[in-house]
C-alpha cells in the first residue's frame, strides 16, 4: 500500500476498531515507532541514532563491545548523555493500557528496549521485551543484574568503564552491559517462545510501529494468520509483511491507537 487519501483512512480506522472490538485475545507487536512520539528516534531513519552517529552502532555490536574498551566508554558516556532515561509514554502506549484494562490484552510483545510500555501502566507480567530492556546492566561473566542507574552514578563518579563489582570481589573480571541484545548476542529462547506462543494464540495481532524486518519476532505475522487471527498493522510507511494485513492503518502511530482502541466499534470522533 503506497498511500491513503482521507476517506481510505477513516475506513481502516472504523475496521481496525471493529476488529479489536471483537477480539477475545489480542497479541500486540510493538517497534520503535510507538516511542518516536516521546522523543525517542529510531536507529536507522533518517534521523535514526544510528544514522547521525555510526559509532553508537559500532559500541552496539557485542564483539566490539566486548573486545575495544574505546568502544565501552563511547557506550557509557552515550548512555550519560541519552535523554531516553527521561522520556515519558505517549497517547500510543496510553491506549494500550486501556487496551489491557478492557481484559482483551493476552500479550504485548515489544522490540523496544525503553521500558515505556510498564511506565505507562502496562502489567510488566504481560510485556514481553525480546530485545531487552536498557534500564538494567548484566555483567558478561557472572550474570549479577542490576540497576542502571548504579552503573551511571559510577561513571559520573570518574569511573569510565565501571566493571562488574561481585566479579571485583572475586578477583574476576566482568565487563558490565546494558541489559539489551546487542548485535551478535543471541536472543533469550523463553522470551522468544513466549512471543511466538502469543501469536499461536491471538484472534487479532496488533503490529505498531514495526518494519517487520527483524526475525523472529517478525515471524508473528504469518503465525498468527495461520492459526486463524486478523492483523491490524499500524505503522507510518509500508513493511515488507503489508500483504498479510486485514487492515493497514497509516499515520501518527499515538494518534491512530487512541482512535482504534480509546472507544473500538464507536463511530470514529472527527476534528471540525
Amino acid at each position: 500500500m503506497n498511500g491513503q487519501d482521507a476517506d481510505s483512512r477513516d475506513d481502516a480506522l472504523v475496521r481496525a476498531a471493529a476488529l479489536l472490538a471483537a477480539a477475545a485475545r489480542v497479541a500486540v507487536l510493538t517497534g520503535a515507532g510507538i516511542s518516536t512520539d516521546s522523543g525517542i528516534p529510531d536507529f536507522r531513519g533518517p534521523n535514526g541514532l544510528w544514522t547521525k552517529n555510526p559509532a553508537a552502532e559500532k559500541s552496539s555490536t557485542l564483539q566490539h563491545y566486548l573486545s575495544d574498551p574505546d568502544a565501552r566508554v563511547f557506550a557509557w558516556q552515550n548512555r550519560l548523555a541519552n535523554s531516553v532515561h527521561t522520556r515519558e509514554p505517549n497517547a500510543g502506549h496510553l491506549a494500550l493500557v486501556e487496551l489491557e484494562r478492557s481484559k482483551q490484552l493476552a500479550a504485548l510483545v515489544t522490540q523496544n528496549v525503553d521500558g515505556l510500555h510498564q511506565r505507562a501502566g502496562s502489567d510488566p507480567a504481560r510485556v514481553i521485551e525480546v530485545h531487552g530492556t536498557m534500564h538494567w546492566t548484566r555483567c558478561w561473566t557472572c550474570g549479577d543484574r542490576r540497576p542502571m542507574e548504579e552503573a551511571l552514578e559510577r561513571v559520573r563518579g570518574g569511573e569510565p568503564d565501571p566493571d562488574c563489582l561481585v566479579c571485583r570481589a572475586h578477583a574476576r573480571t566482568g565487563i558490565l552491559k546494558s541489559d539489551t541484545i546487542s548485535f551478535g548476542q543471541n536472543l533469550v529462547e523463553s522470551v522468544i517462545a513466549r512471543a511466538l506462543a502469543a501469536a499461536d494464540q491471538c484472534d487479532v495481532l496488533l503490529a505498531v510501529g514495526t518494519s517487520l524486518q527483524v526475525y523472529p519476532v517478525a515471524s508473528m505475522v504469518p503465525r498468527a494468520k495461520r492459526a486463524g487471527a486478523a492483523l491490524v498493522i499500524v505503522n507510518g510507511e509500508a513493511t515488507k509483511l503489508d500483504h498479510h494485513a486485514d487492515v493497514f492503518v497509516r499515520g501518527s502511530i499515538s494518534h491512530v491507537l487512541e482512535e482504534i482502541v480509546d472507544a473500538p466499534g464507536e463511530p470514529l470522533r472527527r476534528n471540525t
